[in-house]
C-alpha cells in the first residue's frame, strides 16, 4: 500500500486534491466533525478541560471557537484531546484499506505531529496565497483569528515544500489539478512497479 500524505496550507486545497486521486482517502478535518458530533467521551474530556465553554453535547464548533479566540492556549488543549482519537481512526482506516493499492492522508498536522514515516511519500499543495484567503473569506464560521492560531501551530511551508517528493500547483481549476493528479499518481505508480 503506498501511503501518500498531503501538505499546503489551510486553504490550499488538499480536500479537493485528496479526491481526484480517486483512491481512499483518509479526511482528518471529516474525522474530528464526526467525533464533536458522535464521541461522549471527548465531550466529557473537553468539557473537563474547558468548563467555561463546552457546554453541551454534541460538541458545538462554535463554543470551541470561542475557548479558542479568546485563549490561544486552548487550542493545545483541544489537540490534545482530539488528536489521538483522530490517531486510532486513522489506523483503522489504514487496516480497513489494506489492500488498496494506494490511501490518501489529508491530515492538517501531518509532520507537527509526526504521524508520517520514511514510507511516506509527500505531496505538497502549492496555492496562491491571496486565492487561499479569498476562498477562506467565504467559508461560514471563517474567523481570522483562529486560522492565525492554527497557522501558528504549523511548520513553515518552506520547510514541508522541502520536505516533499512531489509538488502539485493548485489554480483551484478542476481540470488543471485532474491533469497534474493524473500525472504525479503516474509517477508514483511506475517508481513504485520498477522498484
Amino acid at each position: 500500500m503506498i501511503k501518500i500524505g498531503l501538505l499546503g496550507d489551510i486553504g490550499s486545497g488538499k480536500s479537493f486534491v485528496a479526491k481526484r486521486f480517486c483512491y481512499p482517502v483518509f479526511n482528518a478535518d471529516k474525522e474530528v466533525s464526526n467525533i464533536y458530533k458522535t464521541n461522549k467521551s471527548c465531550f466529557l474530556k473537553l468539557k473537563k478541560k474547558l468548563p467555561k465553554y463546552v457546554k453541551s453535547y454534541p460538541i458545538k464548533k462554535k463554543e470551541l471557537s470561542k475557548a479558542i479566540i479568546e485563549n490561544k492556549k486552548n487550542l493545545k488543549k483541544i489537540i490534545n484531546i482530539v488528536h489521538p482519537i483522530v490517531n486510532k481512526r486513522m489506523k483503522n482506516f489504514l487496516k480497513k484499506n489494506i489492500k488498496s493499492k494506494m490511501v490518501i492522508l489529508d491530515i492538517p498536522l501531518l509532520i507537527e505531529n509526526k504521524i508520517n514515516d520514511k514510507n511516506f511519500i509527500l505531496i505538497f499543495v502549492d496555492a496562491k496565497r491571496q486565492k487561499i484567503n479569498k476562498r477562506l473569506k467565504k467559508r461560514t464560521n471563517y474567523n481570522n483569528k483562529i486560522t492565525d492560531n492554527f497557522r501558528k501551530l504549523q511548520k513553515p511551508l518552506t520547510l514541508k515544500k522541502n520536505l516533499s517528493d512531489y509538488i502539485i500547483k493548485n489554480n483551484f481549476k478542476f481540470s488543471t489539478v485532474k491533469k497534474n493528479v493524473k500525472l504525479i499518481k503516474y509517477q508514483i505508480l511506475n517508481e513504485r512497479n520498477s522498484t
